[in-house]
């Protein structure tokens, strides 16, 4: 228990204090996850959209794809993605491994699977009625695809929180394609990795309470969105 008080302690010290090392850490967590996430939802709501309304050779398929995807070990996704990037690799030329990019990348390809899988739910649970009647009355393909986001924008806010929340504690792959380099590629996890290894319990600790207030606040900000304009029971 002294080790999780004088943890937090530490990271109020480490905040108010402004430490240079900490700012940049938890600027490039942001900065990488939140890149993951809007790029992750640009292509799994689209992707989820379309594995819910239509019916096609090869959807079942990609189903298991997208199955085997949520439940994919980072640290798989981390190896694969090293071994296409490492110099002698197919994508060797880009010279982007131990790169912020290459650590957006393999968190896009964590949190795709898991935005698309939420989001084919949350448009498979509307009734059909709906999309049948919006098409009778002349919509459309865009047109009906917007009233079917805003029937199901509750459940998608829910499909970004957990892409999200997938990727901003996630380790193994982070450091397997970004190398952990401080001042350039070290995130939250990953400084908390470092220090734990070196026995700081207490910074590591604090580093925690860091990351867990930035994930709280995040997923705060994501569920107020998200109960706003429910109605009141």
């Amino acid at each position: 228990m002294d080790v999780i008080w004088e943890g937090i302690g530490q990271a109020l010290r480490l905040i108010l204090s402004g430490d240079p090392d900490l700012l940049q850490i938890v600027f490039l967590s942001l900065v990488v996850s939140g890149s993951a996430t809007v790029l992750s939802i640009i292509v799994g709501i689209p992707y989820g959209t379309l594995l819910a309304l239509n019916r096609f050779a090869g959807r079942s398929f990609m189903l298991g794809l997208v199955n085997t995807g949520m439940g994919m070990p980072p640290v798989v996704v981390g190896l694969v993605l090293s071994i296409f990037l490492w110099r002698s690799g197919p994508l060797g030329f880009l010279n982007m491994l131990y790169t912020p990019v290459a650590m957006v990348v393999a968190q896009f390809l964590i949190a795709t699977p898991i935005v698309t899988g939420v989001s084919m739910a949350a448009i498979a649970q509307l009734d059909p009625k709906l999309r049948l009647q919006m098409l009778g009355l002349g919509a459309s393909r865009l047109q009906l695809l917007w009233v079917l986001f805003q029937e199901a924008r509750l459940p998608l806010l829910t499909a970004v929180m957990a892409g999200f929340g997938g990727v901003i504690s996630e380790v193994g792959s982070v450091i397997m394609v970004g190398g952990n380099i401080k001042g350039q590629t070290r995130v939250l996890t990953t400084a908390i990795v470092t220090e734990t290894s070196r026995g700081s319990f207490g910074l590591a600790m604090a580093l925690g309470v860091i990351l867990l207030a930035l994930a709280f606040g995040a997923n705060l900000l994501l569920t107020l969105l998200q109960q706003k304009g429910r109605p009141v029971r």
